[in-house]
């Protein structure tokens, strides 16, 4: 185990000036400072091209920074791998595509990790598959394959994946955008229960209701910085920014 670095009791994730830059002079996401507290839910949201999904993958050090600090439960997210694959471990994620391996079953897509990281047997693992799937409303899919579900369950497979690992926290990015609109609430409602349940979540989302009526806190990104946060009813009832004010205008 690393040696955790003291941040606040309640803080599991701690960013300080975090920039991202890609070939060309593109400067993804620069100087963003923002804690997240255990049990929280915070939806990130902003027009496309706004660094919200590069910021999310640098939370779990998909996208490595080029400045900054990022501490997860005390761990840093630096260079050291086994620092970055301790964080993967406990930090769960889930994307727009559902990234399940086409080849195997629901079971054993949901299988794999839990015995490769976290040493679990057959049996063991195949106990949390099926309770898993039972929670997000799937547990008849188990022996079928991912070509054989529709998007939505695609998706509720990816999240019952996640969670098989036990994760502290939850990152989802975008990961109803690309459902039809009549599976999108299938999966948000998996997330929703989640959200009900004290799992600390960080969601990028289009959802406007859903990040209305679940959210703790609200940020809205723009052009690489947060532009603005707060609580939710606060924010989408009285925001400050005129940047804001122009983003909602347009999606309200």
């Amino acid at each position: 185990m690393s040696r955790r670095i003291p941040v606040e009791p309640d803080h599991i994730i701690s960013v300080r000036g975090i920039t991202k830059n890609y070939p060309g002079g593109i400067q993804a996401i620069r100087e963003i400072t923002m804690d997240v507290h255990r049990r929280e839910v915070v939806c990130v949201i902003g027009p496309s091209g706004s660094g919200k999904s590069t910021f999310l993958r640098c939370l779990n050090g998909l996208e490595q920074i080029d400045a900054g600090t990022i501490i997860v439960d005390g761990i840093p997210l630096d260079g050291n791998r086994r620092h970055r694959d301790e964080i993967r471990r406990e930090v769960g994620m889930v994307f727009q595509s559902f990234n399940l391996f086409p080849h195997m079953t629901v079971r054993r897509n949901i299988c794999l990790a839990q015995k490769r990281v976290r040493g679990k047997s057959d049996e063991e693992a195949f106990a949390v598959t099926h309770a898993l799937l039972r929670r997000v409303g799937i547990e008849e899919k188990t022996d079928a394959f991912p070509s054989q579900l529709s998007g939505g369950q695609q998706q509720r497979v990816a999240i019952a994946r996640a969670l098989a690992m036990n994760p502290k926290v939850m990152l989802f990015d975008e990961a109803t955008s690309a459902l039809d609109p009549e599976m999108i609430g299938e999966v948000l409602a998996v997330m929703r229960d989640l959200a009900l349940e004290g799992m600390t979540m960080v969601v990028v989302t289009h959802e406007m209701g859903f990040a209305r009526e679940v959210a703790d806190r609200i940020v809205f990104m723009d052009e690489g910085v947060i532009v603005e946060e707060g609580e939710a009813d606060e924010f989408f009832d009285a925001p400050r920014e005129e940047r804001t004010k122009a983003f909602l205008s347009k999606i309200l």
